[in-house]
């Protein structure tokens, strides 16, 4: 007992003197006006108890209104830089991008990525850079997501089957994320490994599809270690020891298919198959240290993790929100199909080719993107060095937020922002999320903004618009469009706070039977 006591006093004096250092350095740049503006921390927690209950977001909004577009926030021990409108985002992405390139790393992805880390985790630096080149050179350049165009639309087709299989006819009501989840997740099974993980018959494959929503539940969680160093080692809610374990169960599930492949490589007929992702990364495959171009067995497994846990949940998040939003909006909803029907007919198949005959389509998926970015502050960035914006002094370490979310409904950029209006995009085609128009920014900008651009502006229009002209929707259990819940919750991506149910009634003209090519056939 008196041993325990000695312990919790020493604890308690180490965080008093903790927070009596972190509370100095702070009042120091303060006091010299040089940090951004931001509302009066409290010694030690900083400005935690003082957000609203409103998700952190619109918290964040609502603050950046009293206190300016580029706001200092304490969360804990965490000095944290928001921003908060186009011009201050063009300024930090055109003139600081490199010293704002560094990540911020939260306690749930400690240990699991190694020391340097995945695409999205490392550090800006020579393997963050080799990272980089292989995904824009390897992975999503044109030539290649050309040659993969008919796995796109192969997981989209099985997807179409199984809510069709699902409605009954147009008699049932269906989740309709657990599907998009469900297709998102074969299609980079099916671009990392050319085949599909979810399937009845594959244990593997489901004990792996599990495992990463785990992880993605577990990292969504706010974690008071990330604000409270001191709580760092104890791990009160358990969150880094969950996500490790379920981390590492998957790595062994990729690893035995890492290996199988390198098994298989030289074999007869291997070399006429066409390369999918895992093939590109072996041939950089090597002990990654003697050898600075290379990758180890770990770091392949951290890259093909990385690919499933960032492709499925943000494809699942805009995908549900553009048919919620179509749903509330029954106008908007018979223009789209409108115009599909037109397009397309009523007895042929959506492809990509059809893309450019449909303006109002591509708009409706940006106007989801702007009012539901999948990840409404983007990534975390970090200071890699004290830096000026603005006229204030960024210190090095701080954690930067973009808060998109905000951008994206501010009404000095958007007219009535909060009304879901594609039409705004059909008058404004110029306007992409290619990262240079700073008043819409759902992928990032600059050196850290989303690789996978290129394949999300081919696979969200082609699966939604495939949704949309194969099925008419009505809202599940008599709800009216009125009556919708169209709140949000926050996990690693902005998600409905209630899963958006609908019944799906085959459109007449289409059997997807005779007229969908399924994945295997």
């Amino acid at each position: 007992m008196e041993i325990e006591l000695w312990g919790l006093f020493l604890v308690l004096v180490a965080w008093c003197a903790w927070a009596m250092v972190t509370e100095r350095r702070y009042r120091r740049w303060e006091e010299l006006g040089q940090l951004p503006p931001g509302p009066k921390a409290w010694p030690i927690v900083g400005n935690i108890f003082q957000l609203s209950w409103a998700p952190p977001h619109v918290a964040f909004k609502q603050l950046a209104e009293k206190h300016g577009p580029i706001m200092t926030i304490q969360l804990g021990a965490m000095t944290t830089v928001v921003v908060s409108t186009n011009d201050a985002a063009r300024e930090m992405f055109k003139n600081h991008d490199v010293v704002l390139a560094g990540r911020k790393i939260y306690e749930s992805m400690k240990g699991n990525f190694g020391n340097e880390g995945s695409l999205i985790t490392s550090q800006y630096g020579p393997h963050w850079r080799m990272l980089r080149r292989i995904s824009t050179s390897e992975f999503f350049v044109t030539s290649r997501l050309d040659a993969m165009q008919s796995v796109r639309s192969a997981c989209i087709d099985r997807m179409v089957q199984y809510v069709e299989d699902a409605s009954g006819c147009g008699t049932n009501s269906i989740d309709v994320g657990k599907f998009i989840f469900l297709m998102a997740f074969n299609l980079i099974g099916n671009l990392m490994f050319s085949r599909d993980l979810v399937d009845p018959k594959s244990k593997r494959g489901g004990a792996f599809f599990h495992h990463a929503n785990k992880v993605m539940e577990y990292a969504g969680k706010p974690n008071v270690a990330d604000f409270l160093p001191i709580l760092r080692l104890l791990d009160p809610q358990g969150i880094r020891r969950k996500t490790q374990l379920h981390v590492g169960r998957a790595f062994d599930i990729a690893g035995g298919i890492i290996k199988e492949r390198m098994e298989s490589k030289g074999m007869e007929g291997h070399e006429n198959k066409k390369k999918d992702f895992l093939d590109v990364l072996l041939e950089f495959h090597g002990d990654g240290a003697e050898e600075p171009s290379s990758f180890s067995s770990r770091t392949i497994n951290v890259i093909v993790f990385e690919m499933f846990t960032a492709g499925t949940d943000t494809t699942t998040s805009t995908l549900e929100w553009a048919m919620a939003e179509l749903l509330h909006n029954p106008t908007v909803m018979n223009k789209v199909q409108s115009e599909l029907r037109e397009v397309v007919g009523s007895n042929k198949k959506l492809e990509e080719k059809d893309m450019e005959k449909l303006p109002y389509l591509k708009a409706v998926i940006k106007e989801t993107l702007r009012l539901h970015p999948p990840l409404p502050f983007l990534v975390p960035h970090k200071a890699m060095d004290i830096c000026k914006m603005s006229g204030y002094y960024i210190p090095k370490e701080t954690q930067v937020l973009v808060n998109v979310w905000a951008i994206g409904r501010d009404p000095n950029s958007w007219k009535d922002p909060s009304a879901f209006k594609p039409e705004r995009f059909v008058e404004k085609t110029n306007i992409d999320f290619k990262g240079h128009h700073f008043d819409f920014l759902p992928f990032g900008s600059g050196r850290r903004m989303c690789p996978a651009v290129p394949l999300a502006s081919r696979l969200l229009p082609l699966a939604l618009g495939s949704l949309l002209h194969s099925f008419d929707w009505v809202l599940a259990d008599g709800l009216k469009p009125e009556g919708m819940d169209m709140s949000e919750r926050m996990g690693i991506t902005l998600k409905k706070s209630v899963p958006l149910k609908a019944i799906p009634i085959p459109y007449k003209g289409i059997s997807s039977a005779e007229n969908f090519t399924l994945a295997g056939q």
